[in-house]
């Protein structure tokens, strides 16, 4: 994890998120870039508006984009502040998480706060989740968590979502005291391709300098999310890593599961990969 992104709501302070993705960049000697995204103009205004609302709209957003950009001194030094001794700052146009795909190529790691309104706030983590190729690290609203947490909980079904999140998240895993793997019941990835021998988690670890202790996770599908919180709480976990829509993204996303009541409810911060 070289390259941090951290999404920003506003230009004129910066709350959880971003402080927590400084922390984070300090602890790893990693660089941070700050993201502040604009609306873009055409989803203001409908093309069957008069040209003067128009370009009214455009002088708006000409005038935003204007004052966001002159922050960047600011976030820079208020980063370092926070730890953060390489830092950038960036402003963009668009559609949220398209650009956050875009700008995400060339980072590790894109962190995102959750907001005090649990489904409304997870509702937008999970659209965002589903359009960038990069693990996200989702935030808490509360709590001052730590960027290298003593205990780290790690949530294992065998499948290639889980083994995503696991791998991006290695350095923080590393650097752990302790980690739990939460084996939860093993789920097959629907392909063709049959592994022989199966892949090993504690063998992979091991190979990456890192012992876990395994806990057995016994729970349906319906309370898994649920399940996974309380493991965590019970060895006082201060970070879980775990695999994003894990059947498939339609049906998880939109019926309930373990990604959906994690996204709502979790008061750690979390890595997600799908």
């Amino acid at each position: 994890m070289q390259d941090i992104l951290a999404y920003a709501s506003s230009f004129a302070t910066w709350s959880r998120g971003p402080a927590y993705a400084a922390r984070l960049a300090g602890a790893l000697d990693a660089s941070l870039t700050g993201l502040y995204v604009s609306p873009s103009p055409l989803a203001l205004a409908p093309t069957y508006e008069t040209p003067e609302l128009m370009t009214y709209v455009l002088e708006g957003i000409h005038e935003l984009v204007e004052s966001a950009s002159a922050a960047a001194p600011a976030f820079v030094r208020w980063a370092g502040e926070h730890g953060a001794k390489k830092a950038a700052w960036q402003v963009a146009e668009g559609d949220l998480p398209s650009v956050l795909g875009h700008i995400g190529n060339w980072h590790d790691l894109l962190v995102l706060e959750r907001t005090p309104v649990p489904e409304e706030s997870a509702a937008e983590l999970g659209r965002i989740a589903l359009s960038v190729e990069i693990p996200c690290l989702i935030v808490p609203p509360e709590g001052t968590p730590s960027p290298t947490p003593e205990c780290i909980a790690v949530a294992w079904n065998g499948s290639p979502e889980a083994i995503r999140a696991i791998h991006a998240a290695r350095p923080l895993l590393a650097r752990a005291g302790r980690v739990v793997v939460l084996s939860g019941t093993p789920r097959k990835a629907l392909t063709e391709i049959d592994w022989k021998p199966q892949f090993d988690l504690d063998v992979y670890l091991r190979r990456h300098g890192v012992r876990a202790e395994e806990r057995r996770l016994l729970a349906s599908d319906e309370e898994a999310g649920q399940a996974l919180l309380a493991a965590a709480a019970e060895v006082d976990a201060g970070l879980l890593v775990m695999g994003a829509y894990g059947r498939t993204r339609f049906s998880e996303w939109f019926f309930g599961g373990a990604t959906r009541h994690v996204l709502s409810h979790a008061d750690i911060p979390v890595v997600m990969r799908h």
